[in-house]
């Protein structure tokens, strides 16, 4: 619809081009990007595929082909994130079947894979080719016993199969291992590790170990690390130097040294309050590469946008790459050439290349091939304000923006907080059509990267420390407020919506502050102590460090749990969760449904069959999207114009049956 002069109707009542439709079965996901002999290969999750992850490879004249057939699906499950589900070298293919989780093997000329690992109960992530020796290095995790934890290793892998015995064990005396890096010379093997209650941008430890010609580690030593700092990445430079990212400064940066040096002899190669490397929750985070010449292709956060440079470890020059992204991932580098994962503040997320050679960029792969008209498009704007403890807090505002419609004179627009998850994650500056879905439609969005996000700082991040539930909501709250005192959005329309932990600061919010008059909750934690006693390896600890330690802080669990103070309780709620979520289980979700019930408060609870922590099918994607738009019209008294299936809420009148003409 294209007007010459607007049509005035109130905000959230806009009709618009951004559907939930097109949020979902036009958009793919994209990741974990690879470079092997000139070709580009890159995961992509489809949604109208049932949510199948297909690997793809682009050659360099750009034709594009899958290379996994259906129905296999290419995603690990170790530390149920996932990551590294595959690795490529000269044409070979190894991946991580996500149905059983064995590794498949996959040769150029035969398009048939077939399983190097046996059947039962191992995982396998971050994979790493040895074709030289004929294996493949990769992390291990085996849940055989259900009483006890999954046990995390380094294995080697033979690449003729079959592995019966699931690999040999080279590393299995730490909680955690990951990041299997090989030296050019293949006399070396670098990784990290770290042990509960530490979480990867805790404490960590860089390790380097010396091979034999079977594969076989016959020394270890730590290379880096040291109580209070992270340290990440470790990446081989042509020269055989080790590199790595450390935080000691309070900004992760990026150090190198010889194999004869300790880490203390380890030189910075660049020292700025710049946050490189991003926090390894998945395994494959590459965020920095070399070139042939042993230049660095890096990026960084700044302000909260992402950068990318070119670093001469010479004279510690970086020289910016002006790529038009202002969020990066999954970056690999080969002699001339950088491809990664970008965000974009106007258009949809990408896998490109760019010229190391002239700086030319092309697009391989965009996730989606709607582009919405600048028209409707609200661009992120950033913002800062303070919480009631004084300190500085960051975040991005997006107004409302569809060039058919205005609203009434002297209306102020409906605000959705947006409270991500993680919670030491990050909402970057980039396109989402989630997003656009709301503005288009008249809502104002503020995306808080709250205290604890990532991006800021290690003395930001670790603002969290023991104040889950605190200064996050504090931080969420004081936005909201912030922009309705500035005159952008209407006080009494302010609601709050999160996945994961995002989802519990969202319940934590409508619990313990009287500022939002609705929320949506996506898979959120409602029982903090549910989640301490029964949750997943890679995250049983993380409590320990955002609360406290489970049971001697059981009281601090209960002040922070939402599902314990349901007589504070005084918002409307939608909850949408998945059944066979393994992070945040489905009884937190129906919990807190029966609780509100019970108290005679507007809540809806929609359970989708089979999805996990997150929601990948195209259908369940649009209903979980229109399923809120529902409710936000409902409880916050508009009428959507377009039309969306409804939606039980309990506790609530009939729906309206208004329209608009």
């Amino acid at each position: 619809m294209t007007t010459s002069s607007p049509v005035t109707r109130p905000f959230g009542a806009w009709r618009s081009p951004v559907s939930a439709a097109s949020v979902a079965g036009d958009t793919v996901g994209l990741g974990a990007v690879r470079l092997d002999d000139g070709d580009v290969y890159w995961i992509e999750s489809r949604p109208g595929d049932g949510g199948r992850s297909v690997l793809v490879r682009c050659t360099p004249g750009g034709a594009r082909q899958d290379v996994t057939p259906g129905p296999y699906n290419v995603r690990s499950r170790v530390h149920e994130y996932g990551g590294g589900a595959y690795a490529v070298r000269h044409g070979l293919v190894l991946f991580v079947n996500f149905v059983d989780q064995r590794v498949y093997r996959l040769d150029r000329d035969d398009p048939a894979p077939h399983a190097i690992t046996p059947e039962g109960t191992l995982r396998y992530g971050d994979l790493r080719l040895d074709t030289e020796r004929g294996v493949a290095y990769a992390v291990r995790e085996d849940h055989s016993d259900p009483q006890a934890e999954p046990v995390n290793t380094l294995v080697r892998l033979d690449l003729e199969g079959p592995n019966g015995d699931g690999g040999t064990v080279l590393v299995g005396d730490t909680d955690f291992v990951v990041g299997p890096e090989l030296s050019p010379d293949g006399t070396h093997l670098a990784w990290l590790q770290w042990d509960h209650p530490n979480m990867p941008w805790d404490d960590t430890t860089v390790w380097l170990g010396t091979l034999d010609a079977a594969g076989d580690l016959t020394d270890r030593q730590i290379w880096a690390g040291a109580p209070g700092r992270t340290v990440g990445e470790p990446r081989w430079a042509p020269d055989g130097r080790l590199v790595h990212l450390s935080d000691h400064t309070g900004f992760a940066n990026l150090y190198a040294g010889d194999l004869t040096s300790p880490e203390s002899s380890a030189s910075p190669l660049l020292s700025l309050d710049r946050e490189f490397g991003q926090p390894q929750w998945q395994l494959g985070t590459s965020t920095y590469g070399f070139t042939g010449d042993g230049r660095v292709v890096c990026t960084w956060l700044e302000d909260g946008f992402a950068r990318m440079g070119l670093l001469d470890p010479a004279d510690g020059q970086v020289r910016l790459l002006e790529t038009g992204a202002t969020a990066y991932g999954s970056l690999a580098v080969a002699a001339d050439q950088v491809v990664f994962m970008g965000g974009f503040v106007d258009a949809p997320s990408a896998v490109v290349r760019v010229s190391l050679v002239d700086g030319s960029t092309e697009v391989l792969r965009r996730s989606s091939d709607e582009r919405v008209d600048p028209r409707y498009l609200s661009r992120p704007e950033r913002v800062s304000w303070q919480n009631t403890d004084g300190e500085t807090v960051h975040g991005f505002f997006h107004r409302p923006a569809n060039a058919d419609f205005t609203a009434p004179e002297g209306e102020l627009p409906p605000l959705i907080v947006s409270s991500h998850g993680g919670p030491t994650s990050m909402a970057p500056p980039a396109f989402s059509p989630s997003d656009q879905y709301w503005t288009s439609r008249g809502f104002a969005l503020l995306e808080v990267n709250y205290s604890g996000s990532t991006g800021y700082g290690r003395a930001y991040r670790e603002r969290l420390k023991g104040r889950w539930g605190l200064v996050d909501v504090d931080d969420c709250a004081t936005g909201a407020v912030a922009m309705a005192d500035e005159g952008r959005v209407d006080r009494a329309r302010l609601a709050i919506h999160g996945g994961s932990a995002g989802g519990y600061t969202t319940l934590a919010a409508l619990t313990f502050r009287d500022v939002f008059a609705a929320g949506a909750s996506h898979f959120g934690i409602s029982d903090l102590a549910a989640l301490a006693r029964d949750t997943h390896k890679f995250e049983s600890q993380y409590p320990t460090g955002l609360v406290g330690p489970y049971p001697e802080a059981k009281d601090a669990y209960a002040a922070r749990s939402p599902i314990e103070h349901l007589d504070r309780l005084g918002s409307p709620m939608i909850l949408l969760q998945g059944t066979e979520d393994e992070v945040v289980p489905r009884g937190q979700a129906e919990l807190m449904a029966d609780a509100l019930r019970r108290k005679g408060l507007p809540v809806s609870l929609v359970l989708f069959e089979g999805e996990g922590h997150g929601f990948r099918r195209a259908e369940n994607i649009v209903a979980a999207l229109e399923a809120e738009a529902y409710f936000f019209s409902q409880v916050l008294g508009f009428t959507l114009a377009d039309p969306v299936p409804a939606v039980q809420i309990d506790n609530f009148p009939p729906p309206r049956t208004d329209t608009l003409t």
